[in-house]
């Protein structure tokens, strides 16, 4: 190519920008939305507080959620201390090489790839088909789920290329409807206070009730809701004043999401009554939609008007959490591109400073995720869905265990922050937390994945695959990730 047909590509660039995302986009709430809106407030109630309590501690599913925030709490203060060290797109890529290595860094990163692409197809499945429904309720025509997928990709990539500022209004709006509907229900129930057998506080708080039946499993699925916080990291590059922006960002969104979590699930055991919310649940479960638990509640304090609703708002929670992940993978594949880890291409920026070409590749991993399913006619829900859900979650406990230990290798080795809390006690805490997660996700991963133990196993078998490819990749490419260094 030629230099009169270079110039034109470089009209509306800094040239010290070039290979850079987009500086001071995000504030502090921006960076929230999109954390909020990977969480999929809604989708996480929906899907995982009915499992929660019908087979994991009953009414007392409400203290998982706090456990889980005590754990991820831990988890983060490590993780911030680190962030004041290390501002890049690729967080844990950096997270992890910065302590244990540049091979472990990849294997870290390649884990990331997985959890954030796996979930992002895995919420493509349950949109596919609740659009699927929508559409077919309202309008009596049939379109396959896989269809809606595909015009969706089509969207969420014309999305992420219009830059971050566009994508966090879009899911502002989203996170605020979903986030409201629960939340006003949430804070009618408790000061009518609470349902048929009053708020039930110490049916869902005290020390037994928090260990009945399998606390374990309801701590899974707990852990499962929380995923996506830590994308606060992620937009340090695009953030104002980054080493004090992404530290209050994380925080506040551990502290917003335990919260409300806890809150609402108490509500809804509240709701039912704490000595039915268990064969409550179960039935929904039993009738194949596991949602009727919560939605029912909610029809039946705010009206019939709350079950057209509350699909859609699931569909556009699913979609703002689709939004949300392809954002995150797509700086991960960034990142790695400007590491020399993969190819240089992917830094590609257009004029809004978004990186159009690693999103362009995100979006054909989804493709290459989701399609099998639709040509082997899988159901999205029990299997897309499902199976994918449970490889994404394993991953992201896996990373921030590796993330922890990273932490405590860095301080003590480079002495840039010497306080004990945040460099060792908090972080090993929170290893040993998230270690006892790893276990209890592994144990019970048949029930995670409502599949059949064979399939658990090779589900699960991926994960250290692709830890150990990253870090094969890493070996194989020193030498260019040297040049371009």
């Amino acid at each position: 190519m030629d230099s009169q047909t270079a110039v034109p590509k470089q009209t509306g660039h800094d040239a010290s920008m070039e290979g850079k995302l987009k500086p001071d986009s995000l504030g502090v709430l921006g960076i929230l939305f999109f954390v909020l809106s990977a969480q999929a407030p809604l989708t996480a109630v929906a899907g995982a507080v009915p499992f929660a309590v019908a087979i994991g501690s009953g009414a007392g599913a409400p203290t998982a959620y706090l456990a889980a925030g005590a754990i991820v709490l831990l988890f983060s203060v490590g993780f911030v201390a680190m962030s004041r060290h290390v501002v890049d797109a690729g967080a844990f890529y950096s997270y992890i090489g910065k302590g244990l290595g540049r091979p472990a860094g990849s294997g870290g990163a390649g884990l990331a790839l997985l959890a954030y692409c796996a979930v992002q197809a895995a919420m493509y499945g349950l949109y596919g088909a609740t659009v699927s429904a929508l559409v077919e309720h309202y309008s009596g025509v049939h379109v396959a789920w896989w269809v809606w997928v595909l015009v969706t990709m089509a969207i969420v990539q014309v999305l992420g290329a219009l830059g971050i500022e566009m994508g966090a209004k879009i899911l502002a709006v989203f996170v605020l409807a979903e986030f409201s509907i629960l939340i006003v229900f949430a804070l009618v129930t408790f000061f009518k206070g609470g349902g048929p057998q009053g708020l039930g506080f110490t049916d869902s708080f005290s020390p037994s009730a928090a260990l009945k039946g399998a606390p374990g499993v309801a701590l899974m699925f707990a852990v499962a809701s929380m995923f996506g916080f830590e994308a606060t990291a992620i937009y340090g590059e695009e953030a104002r004043e980054p080493r004090r922006t992404v530290p209050r960002a994380t925080y506040l969104s551990v502290a917003v999401i335990t919260s409300f979590l806890a809150f609402t699930s108490w509500m809804l055991v509240s709701a039912h009554g704490a000595s039915r919310a268990t064969g409550d649940a179960g039935k929904a479960l039993q009738s194949g939609d596991a949602t009727s638990f919560v939605f029912a509640p909610i029809a039946a304090l705010f009206g019939g008007w709350a079950n057209d609703v509350l699909p859609i708002l699931l569909s556009t929670s699913l979609f703002a959490g689709i939004l949300a992940f392809h954002n995150s993978a797509n700086r991960y594949l960034f990142s790695l591109g400007r590491e020399g880890l993969l190819p240089h291409g992917l830094t590609s920026i257009n004029r809004r400073h978004s990186p159009w070409a690693a999103g362009t590749v995100q979006t054909m991993l989804s493709v290459l995720l989701v399609m099998p399913f639709a040509i082997l006619g899988k159901d999205p829900v029990l299997t897309l869905f499902s199976w994918l859900s449970g490889v994404s979650v394993l991953s992201i406990m896996l990373l921030y265990f590796l993330t922890s230990a990273s932490v405590v290798v860095f301080f003590r080795r480079s002495r840039t922050d010497t306080r004990p809390w945040n460099t060792l006690i908090a972080p090993v805490l929170g290893a040993l937390g998230i270690a006892g997660a790893v276990w209890v996700i592994v144990d019970n991963f048949t029930t995670l994945i409502g599949g059949d133990q064979t399939t658990a196993i090779w589900l699960q078998i991926t994960v250290p695959v692709v830890l150990v490819l990253g870090v094969v990749a890493a070996r194989l490419t020193r030498p260019r990730a040297e040049a371009t260094g």
